[in-house]
């Protein structure tokens, strides 16, 4: 029996070749993905064979199956009369999980700031948040991206540099004022998120 060098390309070309039907962009953005969600968890599990991670992900022609019905489009290639009884891609976690992990632990770290405990929790579940969100099938690439960056990135990168730099204005209004400004950037950047995801 022959063995192919390469599964995931394998694997990627057999949902390629079952979701021929959808059009060009978004069959490039499923196969986007898959190939993003395969990288992910090979990072996060070196040890696990690839054929274990594929076969988690599934069948090529389910996932394809599952593509058309969400574009509306048949088997066939034709746009399907009724979305009843189409099967859904389904995350293993709701899509809320993360935008929470990445917004709520910002205020406790906020009441609780001389607890080292709390600055703690806050930062590992901000981490857990943004890598489920970047594994979460219910946002696209960019969208993964955008999201990471502005509710885990650019506030931890702006705390650092006012904590570390000798410019940072003293006082607690300056502090309340920054605190402000980043629940604001992070409650907006979750709504924006929860409204772009995909059911």
């Amino acid at each position: 029996m022959k063995t192919s060098a390469d599964p995931v390309r394998d694997y990627l070309s057999a949902v390629e070749r079952e979701a021929s039907a959808l059009p060009a962009d978004r069959r490039q953005e499923l196969l986007a993905d898959l190939a993003e969600h395969i990288e992910v968890t090979r990072a996060e599990r070196p040890d696990a064979a690839i054929g274990a991670v594929l076969a988690e992900l599934g069948d090529p022609r389910t996932i394809a199956a599952t593509a058309l019905a969400e574009a509306g489009i048949g088997a066939t290639g034709a746009p399907a009369r009724s979305g009843a009884g189409a099967p859904a891609r389904r995350g293993k976690v709701h899509p809320l999980v993360p935008l929470l992990m990445l917004t709520l632990p910002f205020l406790v770290a906020t009441f609780l700031p001389d607890i080292p405990a709390a600055q703690f929790c806050s930062t590992l579940f901000r981490v857990i948040g943004a890598v489920l969100l970047c594994t979460s099938v219910h946002w696209a690439a960019v969208q993964k991206t955008t999201g990471v960056l502005l509710a885990a990135v650019l506030p931890t990168v702006a705390i650092s540099i006012w904590i570390w730099s000798s410019d940072a204005p003293a006082g607690d209004t300056p502090a309340l004022l920054a605190n402000l400004a980043t629940v604001a950037l992070l409650t907006g950047t979750a709504a924006w998120l929860w409204r772009a995801r995909r059911a």
